[in-house]
């Protein structure tokens, strides 16, 4: 048992025991502690009528004291009854004791000699009631019991002037008094953490041996079952490599579709970084007109309609690069129920209801929360794929049905896609329409595959795959059950979590983000660059430029720089990651944002180890620049 010898606390490998000791310790002491704080109570209190007797001129003094006391006492035990009682519990019974002990000092300097001198019998008591009753800790009871031996002593030397063989006398019981009972208060901590110290080991061991005996247990199960099954082994080696080849066959076929959708992912990164470049002055150089612009000049319309246009480019590049499964989603704590709702009543439904009004909708939603690991706006847009398909699947009159329920699985699942053993939240979707042949069924999720005809509405040909990138990226499984003619059933298997949803904070106004900072802008294009400049110049930062990562260590080594804004992929020379490598070796600490059209790349993932901070995205609106690297300057 490692304790520390002087605060009694458990140390070294065993600290992790400490909280678990003082919550047993409240846990066994609090009826001791109730019982024992009316009794103080009593006892205090009926200390009056010795006042009566020996002070009698001072008895409504003395009364008033110990009235006062007995009221803090009776205040703290009804507070035992609260539940934060716990946490207080050691400084409140310490602030007490210095109370009762500090209100006997008092009447001692109060009452005339010679009653007063016999006193100092009281203060033992509360040592009784300190450093054995209460369950005050050792630290905390020793700490009162010798502020209250200070006390006393400067109270009968400097204040009543009390006769020295006086002093000597109760001093030398008090100070006895003290170290006897600071051993005793020792010696009771000390054993009662070795008890609960002996219980913990003690069940550990219990654990071990019903682990051991569980072991035993399903060895004896399984030994059993083999002599069970020796007539059977045959039939079951050839039923297993048979379902073993059709595996394998399925895994193959599911290994093709991963390297395709490899393939078509780097395309469409690559392509993605570019576009996202070059859409960056589409969706913010309209964005700087805009603050330029008085509001009635007739040119905002159109300006806006240029900003939009390039917001919704830069939308369908998001989708490429789900696509790749390299976007930046941004996970927290949500829950797949408020995500449906939110869908069921969004203007999205009820323009697809509007499109389809032969198709009815129903909704089963599991009560509770149903909580997720995971990105809403990114669910959100499966649901809307997944449920938009449905209807145009439906050529008469039906319906679909969206569902969602938490599922633990015991063991694991082989349906669609091998589902593990687990505890899940499953969002359903079933519609009556016309359902996909087998031989489709291993395609849907394939880039640009459709069965839809001319005429028919139509989209990028990316919904599957985006609802097929999407679950993946929140480490999900997919079951899908369709026969032509009688529609389809899928269901996404998403990791369910026990953590608790983060309520929104309101995030600062745009006036609140402006700064005087100076900062340097590090990008090889010099669109990125102007745009940043004239961004981070409106929000009135001193802003530099160099064009590379070499131009950036060149400058830093005369200058310096409150922030850098980094781009991460840059062409020729260094990339950002080495550049700032090289900027922190002569500058340690240098604050620094990422900012990239592609992806949040293990580059990007490498600088914010070496210290870089936030990462944004290409292209970015005036708005979440400023919170960026505003947020940046005020980290410490």
């Amino acid at each position: 048992m490692q304790l520390h010898r002087l605060t009694l606390e458990f140390s070294g490998t065993q600290a992790y025991l400490e909280q678990q000791f003082q919550a047993d310790y409240f846990r066994k002491s609090l009826k001791l502690v109730r019982i024992m704080l009316l009794l103080g109570a009593m006892l205090y209190g009926s200390f009056f009528i010795l006042d009566m007797i020996m002070l009698p001129d001072h008895k409504y003094i003395t009364g008033s004291i110990r009235l006062a006391v007995v009221c803090f006492v009776f205040l703290i035990y009804f507070f035992t009854f609260h539940p934060r009682f716990q946490s207080l519990m050691q400084p409140l019974f310490a602030l007490l004791t210095l109370a009762a002990g500090g209100a006997i000092i008092f009447m001692i300097a109060i009452i005339p000699p010679p009653v007063n001198n016999y006193y100092y019998a009281g203060l033992i008591l509360i040592f009784i009631f300190e450093y054995t009753l209460i369950r005050l800790r050792f630290v905390w009871a020793t700490a009162v019991g010798w502020i209250q031996v200070a006390l006393y002593l400067i109270v009968t030397v400097y204040w009543i002037n009390a006769p020295l063989s006086i002093i000597i006398n109760n001093n030398f019981f008090y100070i006895s008094a003290s170290i006897s009972c600071m051993i005793a208060c020792y010696s009771m901590e000390y054993y009662a953490r070795r008890d609960f110290f002996l219980a913990h080991m003690l069940s550990q061991e219990r654990e071990k041996v019903q682990r051991m005996n569980d072991d035993l247990e399903i060895k004896i199960q399984g030994r059993t079952a083999q002599l069970q099954d020796t007539n059977r082994n045959l039939q079951q080696e050839i039923l297993e490599r048979h379902l073993a080849e059709e595996e394998r066959t399925k895994l193959q076929v599911q290994l093709k579709q991963a390297e395709r959708m490899e393939t078509i992912g780097k395309l469409a990164a690559g392509v993605a970084h570019d576009l996202n470049n070059i859409l960056s002055g589409v969706v913010s150089y309209p964005e700087i007109i805009l603050l330029e612009l008085p509001p009635d000049n007739p040119l905002r319309e159109d300006i806006k309609t240029i900003q939009r246009s390039g917001q919704r480019a830069a939308a369908v590049v998001q989708d490429l690069l789900a696509l790749a499964r390299q976007g930046v989603i941004v996970k927290t704590v949500i829950d797949i129920n408020a995500v449906a709702r939110e869908y069921v009543d969004s203007p999205e439904l009820v323009a697809l209801k509007s499109s389809f009004p032969h198709v009815h909708i129903d909704t089963t939603f599991q009560d509770g929360p149903l909580k997720i690991i995971g990105s809403s706006v990114h669910i959100m847009k499966l649901l809307m794929n997944i449920v938009t398909n449905a209807a145009e699947a439906i050529n008469k009159e039906g319906g679909i049905s969206i569902t969602t329920e938490s599922l633990y699985l015991d063991k694991g699942l082989a349906v669609y896609e091998q589902i593990p053993q687990g505890e899940y939240v499953v969002l359903g979707i079933t519609d009556t329409g016309t359902g996909i042949s087998q031989e489709d069924l291993h395609k849907i999720f394939e880039p640009f595959y459709t069965k839809k005809k001319m005429g028919r509405r139509s989209g990028t040909g990316l919904g599957m795959t985006l609802a097929y990138s999407t679950v993946k990226d929140h480490n999900g499984f997919i079951d899908l059950f369709s026969k032509e003619g009688q529609g389809t059933v899928i269901r996404f298997y998403f990791p369910a979590t026990r953590e608790d949803i983060l309520l929104e904070v309101p995030p600062p106004t745009l006036m609140n983000l402006r700064g005087t900072e100076k900062v340097l802008v590090i990008d090889d294009i010099y669109e990125q660059r102007d745009i940043a400049s004239k961004m981070l110049q409106k929000l009135g930062y001193q802003v530099h430029t160099v064009e590379s990562g070499e131009a950036a260590v060149d400058y830093l080594a005369r200058e310096n720089a409150d922030l850098l804004v980094l781009d991460m992929i840059m062409s020729p020379g260094i990339d950002g990651c080495e550049t700032y490598r090289r900027i922190i070796e002569t500058r340690p600490g240098q604050k620094a944002v990422i900012s990239s059209g592609f992806s949040e790349s293990e580059q990007v993932k490498e600088a914010q180890r070496l210290g870089a901070g936030m990462y944004i995205k290409k292209p970015y609106t005036l708005e979440k620049l400023a919170r960026t690297v505003r947020a940046e300057l005020d980290r410490h």
